[in-house]
């Protein structure tokens, strides 16, 4: 199940710049960030995400409710939501309680609750265009992926590819490599996983406001 994160204050470790966080986002409306969190953490988390049994990774599905299916053309990843009860887990979701307060109080944008990830596309898969916004009342605000990958090379593809609101020009192009973070509105951005070609891993999640 969605790990949905409200974390007491004294929870809180991070190192990021939220206020050049919120600066960008301000002007720009995405930021990305090279190695934001504490290296081991940053390791915990590539450790945890290679533990892919079968029992803890589900084939990711699109839509919701009842609209939710399975098409592997459109997106091929496995996903394993984050627990709330797994020490490292944990420590990822107080940094991003952390960021979630200090967004609100430079931004006012409301953020409520966080939910998020781990995401495995393995050899030939990838995630075509899309928005992060499901259909129905305003929900996902902000979107965070960090990438997990040691080593990434050129020829793996799976590059994050951002696009301007309308979806036709590519603004960014983001490597997946190990410990980089990419924050962006969530309604403001389509976007796309390229297919790669070697097993890439990342956390994937999204701020929302109440009620979504």
């Amino acid at each position: 199940m969605p790990a949905y994160v409200n974390l007491p204050v004294n929870h809180q470790v991070t190192i990021m710049n939220i206020a050049e966080i919120a600066e960008q986002l301000e002007h720009t409306g995405y930021i990305i960030l090279d190695q934001p969190l504490p290296v081991n953490l940053t390791s915990a988390l590539f450790t945890r995400c290679h533990d892919d049994d079968q029992a803890n990774f589900q084939t990711a599905h699109i839509g919701r409710g009842t609209d939710k299916k399975h098409i592997d053309s459109i997106r091929g990843d496995v996903i394993n939501w984050l627990d709330e009860m797994n020490a490292t887990d944990l420590s990822y979701l107080a940094c991003m309680e952390t960021l979630r307060r200090g967004l609100n109080e430079a931004l006012y944008l409301g953020l409520f609750d966080y939910e998020c990830h781990y995401a495995i596309y393995n050899n030939g898969a990838g995630y075509a265009k899309h928005s992060d916004v499901l259909n129905g009342k305003k929900n996902r605000i902000l979107t965070t992926v960090l990438y997990l990958n040691e080593d990434w090379q050129s020829s793996d593809g799976g590059e994050l590819v951002l696009f301007e609101p309308d979806g036709t020009a590519v603004i960014s192009t983001v490597i997946p490599k190990f410990g980089t973070m990419i924050i962006f509105l969530s309604e403001s951005f389509p976007h796309e996983v390229l297919i790669s070609h070697n097993t890439r891993r990342s956390i994937t999640g999204w701020f929302r406001v109440s009620g979504s």
